[in-house]
């Protein structure tokens, strides 16, 4: 018997079909999600690029801003970024600069096209980054650079995007680096010694000498840090005797410190004024003769105060209509006669010392100034009062001497301080003297409380500043009448002498590396003229800034020795780290301009008060 097995249903061919059927499907909705995702993918990928460029377009806008405002504050001041704002606002990239720009519309944040939001936002106070280690800023000026791009063709014309960057404009005084130099800066050979502030150079740092150079601040220069052949002597090796423990300990190849004054003449701070520069103009505004409040010119015949205070918050004292002092004498009238004619009008001035100074091998006819009895008289002249009057809060703070006497090639005009233990208060302001005149300082300088003269005790202290074409430093046993017969300027000096006060002074600079065409590096810069020997001390509690060379007191350098017009002393230079409190920096010190990026973001459209969050 013969059995029939059916076979199973799962085998049969329809079953096969509808399988392959819902397989089919399955796949067809795989393969139409992929297509799907992959659009998407797409869609997306197209929208970011264009975000991408978008935000380019939009950066290059801002930097093209920030580098025009930058260069603007480094080169003319804050003064110039104010007066050109309109110009930053219609600065965008154009098309006439390179055709890709044609591509994109710009527009303000506020709906004002082809035009990049700039304006002022807020002040700051306090430290800078950490690429500027120990300086701080105080109601430095913040503004805001922002741009808003759309592209102007394609699917995406509706989609704008925006880029902001925030710009401190940092005022920085001079006086927070313990040595500053616009220039080459040398302690070539220079004896033992501490710098406890920081030191930057718009230039090289040459270092070297058989003594310990020790750096506790951080050390920067836009050119190298080393130590070859200067002043005859070879180092041997690098970094030897130098240490570095500042944080960071030192950086080259930084970017240029740019400073208030103009850089391409930065004599002209102390000079007069060029013709046709007027008191509130950008340049005007930088020269301390506009922004003294008591200027005081010696001519052949004439001695002139003028007294004059600013009229308004954003003016200089120059634009005052100053009142006038005036005392005259005749060519050829005796020293007595002289004395007599200006006595009343200006009791602290002498115009008849003269003294040869060895180093120049010119006789210095003196404009002298007893700084002692200056106090006295600004606190109480009545055309000064007039001016500053006692109890208003204001005060004349900067002097401005220059002695324009005629010469010979065998004589130099210079100023010199004397009797200036405790100079003008000011009302704890304190007082700066600037000239374009070689500056003599006579005596300790600075030093209120007796107890602290030979020490680094800078309490009792007022913000003081000496701003010359270069500065020398006469002992309290300094006489003019030997300066002409002793072959060291002089009797052997007082054990000590101490000066407490910011220097800004030119050099000579060096044109070789041998001992005769050496500046005498920074620890030369004040400048000595007696037979002080190693048992004798000068204190110096300073900052030491160098912006420009000497173009009156021009003579070279000599190494103390054989032929020298002076014996070195024991020197003790100490940063004065009062000059890291705003109030109580000098008078009248320029300002290093450091434009930094504090803030850079996204934004959404179209707003211009989106802040960074902390």
């Amino acid at each position: 018997m013969k059995i029939q097995t059916q076979p199973p249903v799962h085998s049969s061919p329809g079953y096969a079909l509808i399988m392959v059927l819902v397989i089919s499907a399955a796949s067809l909705v795989v393969l139409a999600a992929t297509m799907s995702r992959t659009g998407s993918l797409a869609l997306q990928n197209d929208r970011n690029n264009q975000y991408v460029a978008n935000c380019n377009a939009a950066e290059a806008a801002v930097e093209k801003v920030i580098a025009r405002l930058s260069y603007d504050f480094r080169c003319f001041g804050l003064g110039s970024v104010n007066g050109n704002l309109n110009l930053y606002r219609t600065s965008i990239p154009t098309a006439s600069e390179d055709a890709y720009w044609g591509q994109f519309g710009f527009s303000d944040g506020n709906g004002a096209a082809n035009r990049t939001y700039v304006a002022r936002i807020s002040e700051y106070t306090g430290p800078l980054p950490s690429q500027y280690p120990g300086l701080s800023a105080v109601n430095a000026p913040v503004y805001r650079v922002l741009s808003n791009v759309r592209p102007v063709t394609g699917p995406y014309q509706n989609m704008t995007n925006a880029v902001q960057v925030d710009v401190l404009l940092a005022l920085v005084p001079l006086c927070q680096y313990a040595i500053f130099y616009n220039s080459l800066l040398e302690f070539s050979t220079c004896a033992t010694m501490t710098v406890n502030g920081r030191t930057h150079a718009n230039g090289s740092i040459n270092v070297g000498s058989s003594s310990v150079l020790t750096f506790n601040g951080s050390v920067t220069a836009t050119g190298t840090v080393g130590a070859p052949l200067n002043n005859g002597y070879t180092p041997s090796g690098f970094p030897g005797n130098v240490l570095f423990k500042g944080s960071p300990t030192y950086k080259t190849n930084v970017p240029n410190v740019g400073i208030s004054i103009n850089m391409t003449n930065t004599h002209s701070l102390i000079d007069f004024p060029a013709a046709g520069v007027t008191p509130d103009s950008a340049q005007g505004r930088q020269l301390l003769y506009n922004d003294a409040h008591v200027v005081l010119l010696i001519s052949n015949t004439t001695v002139t105060a003028k007294i004059q205070a600013a009229p308004g918050m954003s003016q200089v004292p120059g634009e005052d209509t100053a009142l006038t002092l005036t005392g005259g004498w005749t060519n050829g009238a005796s020293p007595q006669t002289i004395q007599a004619a200006i006595r009343t009008n200006f009791p602290f001035l002498s115009v008849t010392n003269t003294f040869l100074d060895q180093r120049e091998n010119r006789t210095a006819i003196v404009t002298q100034i007893d700084v002692g009895q200056y106090a006295q008289w600004i606190a109480t002249n009545s055309t000064v009062l007039t001016r500053f009057p006692s109890g208003s809060g204001t005060y004349p703070t900067i002097m401005y001497v220059a002695d324009c006497r005629s010469n010979t090639a065998s004589q130099l005009s210079c100023v010199r301080l004397t009797n200036g233990i405790v100079p003008p208060a000011n009302g704890g302001r304190g007082w700066s003297l600037a000239t374009p005149n070689p500056l003599y300082v006579w005596g300790s300088y600075n030093c209120p409380n007796s107890a602290h003269l030979a020490s680094t005790n800078t309490s009792d202290t007022y913000p003081c500043a000496l701003m010359s074409d270069a500065l020398t430093i006469l002992s309290s046993s300094w006489k003019d009448s030997t300066s002409f017969t002793s072959s060291d300027s002089g009797p052997t000096p007082a054990d000590t002498i101490t000066v407490n006060a910011a220097i800004l002074s030119g050099i000579k600079p060096s044109s070789g590396n041998t001992t005769a065409t050496f500046s005498g590096g920074v620890h030369n810069l004040p400048r000595l003229l007696e037979n002080w020997t190693s048992s004798r001390y000068v204190w110096l509690n300073t900052s030491i800034i160098n912006l420009f060379n000497s173009t009156k007191a021009t003579g070279q350098f000599i190494t103390p020795g054989t032929g020298s017009y002076y014996t070195a002393p024991t020197r003790q230079f100490s940063y004065d780290r009062n000059f890291l409190d705003y109030n109580k920096v000098p008078p009248g010190i320029p300002t290093a301009l450091v434009a930094i990026r504090v803030n850079w973001a996204t934004p959404p459209p179209n707003s211009i008060t989106y802040n960074v969050p902390p």
